[in-house]
């Protein structure tokens, strides 16, 4: 459970702060809800209480895994599926499941590929959407600038 000021990472919308909790009712059924304030795009977000899991928000990652996502940013791509419609979907389960490292190889791979071969435009979106959630957890975890982060976080990746 999460308290009130608790900064927290919702996958597909990145980081935010815990404003509150609100009960509501929706399709007939009151239940309690955390008042999400995310800092990308500046949304008000509303996740029931006993369904966190389910949406995947979570607390803001440690040392040792901002260590394993610049590890993941210097590695070589991932094999690339050929279909773009299906690569477009495993990119997109990556991020919705909300695990930082598995958004780290979506960035790896999509800024390697726009390097290489070009994106397309709705890859090119995908991109900048997953760029923007993995720096602000970055930033956040690392208590570091924006500027900052960026150029440790995406300096090898700039170097292929």
């Amino acid at each position: 459970m999460f308290i009130v000021g608790e900064k927290v990472v919702c996958p597909v919308h990145g980081e935010g702060i815990i404003e509150g909790i609100e009960q509501q009712e929706v399709l007939g059924e009151t239940r309690n809800y955390y008042v999400l304030r995310l800092y990308v795009g500046d949304m008000r977000l509303l996740a029931p209480v006993d369904g966190v899991e389910r949406v995947g928000i979570r607390r803001v990652c440690g040392a040792d895994k901002l260590k394993e996502v610049r590890l993941i940013l210097r590695e070589a791509a991932s094999p690339w599926e050929d279909n773009w419609n299906r690569r477009y979907r495993l990119n997109m389960d990556k991020i919705k499941s909300g695990d930082i490292c598995q958004l780290a190889e979506v960035v790896r791979d999509l800024m390697r590929r726009d390097l290489t071969k070009g994106l397309s435009t709705g890859e090119k979106k995908m991109l900048d959407n997953a760029r923007k959630i993995l720096l602000s957890e970055v930033t956040l975890a690392a208590g570091e600038d924006n500027e900052t982060a960026e150029k440790q976080l995406f300096a090898a990746l700039r170097k292929m």
